[in-house]
């Protein structure tokens, strides 16, 4: 799948940022059966800054969706960095989307699909748009997303 993802991405003119390096003690990603995590990725531009901020106080909806895209392009690049050639993705089936979210803000779902629309937009919307929670909460190094996602792989 590296190398047909890839040729998407390129296909959509898409910028990937480079792919982060775990901050702690887990996997980028993990293959157990048919299934593909992803562990939780940030809004990593491509010189390698954050997109920081919280949602409803120092940044808007609309930023704050930006950078839930942001992350799906650090998603991806996370996939093509780590995966192995074997593995071929057939589709999203989870998503989970945390929003560095002020307590009055109620617009998570919003901002999550900024995530939701980029994987339809690289797998399509058959499989591109699975199953998903958008929740807010405090985040470290006051990121403004985060999101982790499970995909299953092609037999």
């Amino acid at each position: 799948m590296g190398i047909l993802l890839k040729k998407r991405i390129e296909a959509l003119g898409l910028e990937l940022p480079p792919a982060p390096k775990p901050l702690g003690v887990y996997r980028p990603l993990l293959v157990v059966g048919d299934y593909l995590y992803v562990s939780g990725q940030g809004p990593i531009l491509a010189d390698g800054g954050l997109i920081t901020g919280k949602v409803g106080g120092t940044l808007d909806r609309d930023h704050a969706k930006q950078a839930a895209r942001q992350v799906g392009l650090t998603m991806l690049s996370t996939l093509v960095t780590h995966m192995q050639p074997e593995h071929k993705l057939k589709r999203v089936v989870k998503v989970l989307g945390m929003v560095n979210a002020t307590p009055e803000f109620e617009e998570h779902p919003y901002v999550i699909n900024g995530f939701s629309e980029l994987m339809a937009e690289v797998f399509g919307e058959e499989n591109g748009i699975g199953v998903r929670s958008a929740v807010g909460m405090s985040l470290p190094q006051n990121i403004a997303v985060e999101i982790e996602a499970h995909f299953l792989l092609e037999k």
